[in-house]
């Protein structure tokens, strides 16, 4: 009897320990993909609709929503005309993000997934999860942020009706009705706005990229003529001087308007159904932000010239400043291109989530059920489906505007994931599948040098932030330096004697 009980006992532990082993294999294995592999083209596949010039609206599209008319000029307040800089400064950075992007983008070039494929490629399963889980909290939150947003805009516009003016109820769209101290917000009109939104993404990608690029066009020419017409209204005196705070100012203001740059990186998403993807996806990231960054420098320097910076209002500050130089009606246009932009961001950023579920249930880590596109409309109507039902509970039930605040981090753990995924995958081209001490000795070297730039960069900011001498932070950058000299030392060695 007493045999019998430890065997079964070395059996549940001889389990058990097959089970961990099995889940540790599986957590640290790594995707195995080829620069030529391409995507399943059948008729019960995504389909290759996507050219350059829709890629290129899709990132503007996702990037540009209504923030340019509010975020340019209360950044402005503090940092003067020099929000110019501050907006080069932000738009350079994302440029070198950019580029990571574009070069993962043409590796991988047929294959959906976005920052998570490249985090499965270079590193493994376990940390793509991870990078998907941080990115869908973002992503819902922000998709349920942006509808009550834009439900408020819509309702705004409702009102200019006589007979709906000031009869519009708060649970309808103005913000909400709430309920339990706060705990719930009632909002009627985002599920409404985001059901919609969902219909047209399930009709297919060509209709899809229809309305965006109809709605982003819009937008566009809204921000030309805004630019145009107030570029008379400009007074040069206005940019005297051109940093009245200083140069923390502006550097301060370049890490609020980073954000606004954020998704350009959708446009790697729609790798699947671009027609030309070796080619078209760079074109389509670094064409999408650097028309972001030429319309934010053009709108900076119009509300900066029209209107002292000190004067700028708070919340609708490019709105007030044509009111006060008696061209209300570019105002109702610039509400226009709100809803506009608002829109374009939340039809992106639906899409960008439906398609990184597709990948995880391709790749098994979600029910196969996300993996299935439809037949005849060649979406993935379930992922779809299942996306647009989250924001719709989240926009509908919740007040989720200050956690979409804090949510950011979301996008930075992307970006700085895609910039580690080029340096790994660049490192495995180099050595190949051998497996050697002397391989290994290099892999930690360069482990330890992206540790030492991350780790001096957040020194670094720290450090501005709270006013520490700028000899210290010197000392933090220069050292991130010697890491990535080291780096690129260690790599060209790799390269020239393996």
């Amino acid at each position: 009897m007493a045999s019998t009980m430890d065997d079964s006992r070395h059996k549940d532990a001889t389990s058990s320990s097959t089970c961990f082993s099995h889940f540790c294999s599986s957590a640290l294995r790594a995707k195995t993909l080829k620069s030529s592999s391409s995507a399943n083209n059948s008729s019960d596949g995504l389909i290759r609709r996507l050219g350059v010039f829709d890629l290129i609206l899709l990132g503007v599209g996702a990037s540009i929503g209504a923030g340019i008319f509010v975020v340019t000029g209360t950044v402005a307040r503090d940092a003067g005309p020099g929000v110019t800089i501050s907006f080069i400064l932000a738009g350079a950075s994302c440029v070198l993000n950019a580029l990571c992007y574009a070069e993962l983008a043409s590796r991988f070039p047929a294959i959906v997934g976005g920052a998570y494929l490249y985090a499965y490629t270079a590193f493994n399963e376990i940390t793509a999860f991870l990078v998907f889980m941080q990115l869908m909290l973002d992503y819902h939150i922000g998709a349920a942020s942006i509808a009550r947003s834009l439900a408020s805009y819509v309702a705004t516009i409702f009102e200019l009706i006589p007979a709906l003016k000031g009869n519009i109820p708060p649970w309808v769209g103005h913000g909400g009705q709430e309920f339990f101290g706060g705990t719930l917000s009632i909002n009627i009109l985002a599920p409404i706005l985001l059901a919609v939104l969902t219909v047209i993404l399930c009709l297919g990608v060509g209709e899809s990229s229809a309305v965006n690029s109809f709605m982003t066009a819009a937008k566009v020419v809204i921000v030309i003529f805004v630019i145009i017409v107030g570029s008379f209204k400009v007074d040069v005196d206005n940019w005297s001087p051109f940093a009245p705070n200083g140069v923390k100012h502006i550097f301060t203001g370049a890490t609020v308007v980073f954000f606004a740059y954020v998704g350009f990186d959708a446009v790697a998403n729609s790798a699947e159904e671009s027609k030309r993807p070796q080619r078209d996806l760079p074109i389509g990231i670094l064409g999408s932000l650097l028309v972001c960054v030429v319309l934010y420098v053009g709108v900076c320097l119009v509300i900066t010239g029209m209107v002292p910076y000190n004067l700028l209002g708070e919340d609708a500050p490019l709105s007030e400043a044509f009111t006060s130089k008696g061209l209300k009606y570019v105002s109702i246009l610039i509400s226009i291109g709100a809803v506009a932009g608002l829109t374009t961001t939340l039809l992106v950023g639906l899409y960008v989530q439906s398609r990184l579920y597709l990948g995880l249930g391709r790749d098994g880590l979600l029910p196969s059920i996300f993996a299935k596109v439809h037949p005849i409309r060649h979406t993935p109507i379930h992922s779809q489906i299942w996306v647009g039902i989250v924001a719709a509970v989240l926009g509908g039930l919740f007040n989720v505007h200050i956690l979409s605040h804090i949510l950011s981090v979301g996008s930075l753990t992307g970006y700085s994931v895609v910039a580690a995924c080029v340096v790994t995958l660049r490192w495995k081209n180099n050595t190949g599948n051998r497996v050697s001490s002397k391989c290994i000795s290099t892999w930690c070297e360069g482990v330890l040098c992206i540790f030492l730039v991350a780790c001096c960069g957040f020194a670094a900011g720290v450090l501005y932030r709270f006013g520490t001498h700028f000899i210290v932070m010197i000392v933090a950058v220069v050292i991130a330096i010697m890491a990535c000299a080291a780096l690129c030392f260690r790599q060209v060695n790799e390269f020239i004697y393996t």
